[in-house]
């Protein structure tokens, strides 16, 4: 007969301990919330071994007054929320009650506090679940949790845990994310006697700097975006800076961190035509909304969250990164040290345009290019015409021009040369430029695909003599069976025998392009991905893969007219900074930086 009995309370904390506090790391999460939300201005945490051998965290907070001592170390006790009606708004970052009960269940723990309105701190101690009455101890303001000798008293447990080294790195991940949540408050953290970390009060972008390192602040574009009660704001790195994981992935819900699959997707969403697609996007950012909109009583650990509008949500963060991806301001941007290669290619602004002088005129490239006519082709060059007005001539700059007001000069400047077939070398008024002209030119390609697709505006070129190519038979029946599936990406296509087809019209913007091999690689797209689903599907797969041909590919001679035009092109496409793989297009080297490369002025 099988008896039905209470589990001994100590069982009972241990088995609820294992949800919240798996190992340390998860125990300092806990802890730091409890610090935080007694309005801590310094912590300061103190790890052995990992954490496993001692875990200490001290806190300047309100404090836990002599007769809560007991209380808080017992299970759902919680000053946090009182009602159903609390738990339908969290505020704070704890709530539950559990953690003081958690850690004092699996480990030797000592609790020492002090109000502002005791004469002396109280400390008491829990071993084995046996807990002391409150003794009289020495703290000037704040708290003090001190838990030694992590699951010594469940060694199935223990054994789980894993090296000192790793065990440390998840709590410095911890710690981090609480550090870069809060700049208000100081933080330092120890491990074995060392000083590992030390933040100082600061701002948001400082602390980020601080935490994440330089190299991340430099390649970032702000966000701060806001609507219907919902606000966005913080860094996302430029594709350039992406990562081989996500281990430079933070997102905070009213100062939370989170894990959530709907926030992941419409980050990754917004970044899809831009990195490549085995690296992942690194950002910083803070959603604030209303709580009542939230549900973060979803899992023990708090890390997993429900939204009451998951759609209008993904939507508004998709559209927030997509749109400071796609054309960063300048004036977003945090400040850049003179010496530093910026990796981000704000707008510039269309200027207005006076009397023109002559301008070398291209020899037709640039409409086979861009596919635009002559008309266009004058409109692109005003700004180049309009430098010329004012002292600054296409071609190889004068010391002269230099020594102009430099407002003259738009974002990417004026090309200066062309360097083995493949970069242009243009000059603005900060320094040097440097273009890989075909990644530039696929972005500019692909971008005008997108919107002939959106817009149903194709402009095809039919072919005086058709273009004729060899493909298999199954290539062939396919095309016959879909020739309105090419139609709609602006490519007419005829079937002349079993194993032959023509083109007999393409894209404007794509004659240049190798029509054969361009026509072979769509065949076999669309075949492989599913027909006619495959356009909607892989729509930017495809129109990619249509620019990549088109684009003007290495060793091509181009004018300095030609590569002006590039340059202005640039400066008016969205999301420029990078090639459709996610490469950068330009870097820009500072007067500053060569300067100190060539050891000018010592």
């Amino acid at each position: 007969m099988v008896t039905i009995k209470p589990l001994p309370e100590l069982l009972i904390n241990q088995i609820a301990a294992g949800e919240v506090v798996e190992r340390p790391a998860s125990a300092l999460k806990e802890l730091l919330e409890n610090s935080i939300d007694a309005d801590a201005t310094r912590i300061d945490i103190q790890l052995l071994h990992g954490g496993i051998k001692q875990l200490r965290i001290t806190d300047n907070g309100l404090g836990i007054a002599k007769d809560e001592l007991i209380p808080a170390l017992t299970r759902h006790s919680t000053s946090k929320i009182s009602t159903l009606e609390d738990l339908h708004k969290i505020t704070s970052l704890g709530f539950r009650g559990e953690a003081l009960a958690s850690i004092s269940a699996i480990s030797t723990l000592i609790l020492t506090s002090h109000t502002v309105d005791q004469n002396h701190a109280w400390q008491v101690q829990v071993n084995s679940g046996s807990i002391t009455q409150p003794q009289p101890a020495a703290l000037t303001r704040g708290t003090i949790v001190d838990a030694h000798d992590f699951y010594s008293n469940i060694p199935a447990r223990r054994k789980f845990l894993k090296t000192e080294a790793t065990e440390y790195t998840h709590c410095e991940t911890v710690f981090k994310r609480m550090a870069l949540v809060r700049p208000d408050i100081e933080f330092t953290l120890q491990h074995n006697g060392k000083l590992r970390h030390q933040y100082p009060v600061t701002g948001f972008s400082q602390r980020i700097e601080v935490v994440l390192g330089e190299e991340f602040i430099q390649s970032v574009t702000c966000i701060n975006e806001q609507t219907a009660g919902i606000r966005l704001h913080g860094y996302v790195a430029l594709p350039a800076y992406s990562r081989a994981s996500r281990d430079t992935q933070y997102f905070f819900v009213n100062h939370r961190f989170v894990r959530d699959k709907l926030i992941a997707h419409a980050i990754r969403e917004a970044y899809r035509d831009v990195l490549h697609l085995d690296r992942y996007p690194a950002f910083v950012l803070f959603l604030e909304m209303d709580p009542a909109e939230v549900d973060v009583n979803v899992h023990p650990t708090k890390s997993e969250i429900k939204f009451r509008d998951p759609r209008a949500l993904h939507q508004f963060i998709f559209h927030a990164v997509h749109k400071s991806l796609a054309r960063p301001s300048r004036e977003t941007q945090p400040a850049l040290p003179d010496n530093v290669v910026s990796k981000s290619m704000p707008h510039y602004p269309k200027q207005h345009t006076g009397e023109t002088g002559k301008i070398e005129q291209p020899t037709g490239l640039y409409q086979s290019l861009f596919g635009v006519d002559n008309e266009d082709l004058n409109n692109s060059t005003k700004i180049e015409a309009e430098a010329q007005t004012n002292h600054l001539p296409s071609g190889l700059i004068t010391d002269h021009a230099i020594a102009e007001e430099k407002r003259d000069y738009p974002l990417l400047g004026f090309a200066v040369g062309q360097l083995h077939g493949v970069y242009i070398l243009a000059q603005n008024k900060n320094g040097l430029i440097i273009v890989d002209m075909h990644a530039a030119h696929e972005r500019i390609l692909y971008e005008k695909l997108k919107a002939s697709m959106d817009n149903h505006s194709w402009s095809t070129q039919s072919l005086l003599i058709p273009v004729t190519l060899q493909a298999d038979r199954g290539d062939v029946v396919f095309v016959e069976e879909h020739l309105a599936l090419f139609e709609q990406i602006g490519l007419e296509l005829a079937v002349l025998a079993p194993t032959t087809l023509a083109v007999r019209a393409v894209p404007v913007i794509l004659q240049q392009a190798d029509i054969v091999k361009l026509t072979l690689d769509l065949i076999q797209e669309f075949r492989q991905y599913g027909n006619s689903r495959a356009l909607e599907a892989r729509r930017n797969e495809i129109l990619a893969t249509m620019a990549c041909h088109a684009a003007i590919r290495a060793n091509r001679t181009l004018t300095i007219a030609e590569m002006n035009a590039l340059l202005r092109e640039m400066e008016a496409t969205d999301r420029a900074d990078q090639c459709n793989h996610g490469r950068p297009t330009w870097y820009e080297m500072s007067l500053a930086s060569l300067d100190k490369l060539f050891m000018r002025g010592k």
